[in-house]
């Protein structure tokens, strides 16, 4: 049975569900959810990330927390996370560009927050050499210095949807009609959370909300104040959510969220504001990813990777570097939070 049916049965017998719980069953259902089923990265999958555009992406993030590592004493053990490691890519290219960095790799510990099945085969065989231990949430990491790193991540967390009406809200739910899966309205109640929003929103504006988000940062950077270290959280988004940015993904390109549940990525932008709200530490500027990069190098980088290239490769490198860092590209739909201890220095390429 497709999890088209699973749903729209489910729908009849008991009613609308919310959003969030929509894009919980799309994308991890046991048996027929997006991430469970299958690596969705690359050519042959249905979307591409900044790991996967140029090596460069990663080596400099890698150096960056590195940085950051020696800038606190160079502590002798630590843990080097990644949550939703996809291929293990961007892990990789950390470790090779911080291969030089004197003690950094004998002090760390690789851990892994991944939730598929699929992409945890996958990043054993991309770190083979490296010996990654995989948990389940970020609430199970150790209890020391904490070097993190969040790419794509929270874009795929489930979230609420509220409409406006009036000082009250309307939930956006997932019903059925015929016998297809269709949006409409829950009934207008107050949302006490959502009572600042009255002050920048409009009748029928659309506000997302992430419950599992914030949790996650609380854990995080409750690691960090506690034990040291840093974080990076890297995604599209902005400083507050407004407006509907749920969107899917198959094969590059964009399709209906709501046909064929479980065969497309589900994503919606990332509330960075709601993100450093959570924080239990001191948090940098939310920096525009071409920013960020230019700051740790990228242009130098790339310049240097480029003496080597020719013809269709040094095209390639040229269009990866644009693609990154342009602001008409990735260079401003993505933005870099950081996260760090009191009285230490931001991860190097963002402000205080």
């Amino acid at each position: 049975m497709s999890l088209q049916r699973i749903l729209t049965d489910r729908i009849a017998a008991t009613g609308p569900i919310t959003l969030a719980d929509y894009m919980s069953e799309a994308l991890l259902h046991p048996t027929h959810g997006y991430y469970t089923t299958r690596d969705p990265l690359g050519v042959a999958g249905d979307f591409t990330t900044a790991p996967e555009i140029s090596q460069m992406f990663g080596e400099l993030i890698g150096l960056s927390l590195a940085q950051s590592w020696l800038d606190q004493g160079a502590p002798a053990a630590i843990t080097l996370a990644e949550l939703g490691p996809g291929r293990g890519t961007l892990m990789a290219d950390i470790l090779r560009a911080t291969a030089r960095v004197p003690g950094f790799h004998a002090a760390l510990q690789i851990v892994l927050i991944e939730a598929s099945p699929a992409l945890r085969a996958v990043q054993a065989t991309t770190l083979q050499d490296h010996a990654p231990r995989w948990l389940d949430s970020v609430h199970d990491l150790p209890d020391q210095p904490l070097y993190l790193v969040a790419n794509e991540f929270f874009d795929a967390l489930p979230v609420h949807q509220y409409q406006r009406d009036g000082d009250r809200w309307r939930e956006r739910m997932v019903g059925v009609e015929g016998d297809r899966l269709r949006m409409g309205l829950g009934p207008a109640m107050p949302q006490p959370a959502l009572a600042h929003r009255l002050e920048d929103t409009q009748q029928d504006d659309i506000v997302e909300v992430c419950p599992s988000a914030s949790p996650m940062i609380d854990t995080i950077s409750a690691r960090i104040r506690d034990h040291g270290g840093a974080a990076l959280i890297i995604d599209y988004g902005d400083w507050r959510s407004l407006g509907d940015t749920l969107q899917a993904l198959k094969a590059h390109q964009t399709t209906d969220p709501l046909t064929d549940p479980g065969t497309a990525d589900l994503t919606t932008h990332v509330d960075f504001e709601a993100l450093t709200q959570a924080a239990n530490c001191p948090f940098t500027r939310v920096t525009p990813q071409g920013v960020f990069l230019e700051r740790l190098g990228i242009t130098q980088r790339a310049q240097a990777l480029a003496e080597t290239l020719h013809d269709a490769p040094l095209e390639a490198h040229v269009a990866a570097h644009r693609r990154l860092t342009h602001p008409a590209e990735m260079g401003n739909l993505f933005k870099v939070l950081g996260l760090y201890p009191q009285g230490a220095t931001p991860p190097p390429g963002l402000e205080p």
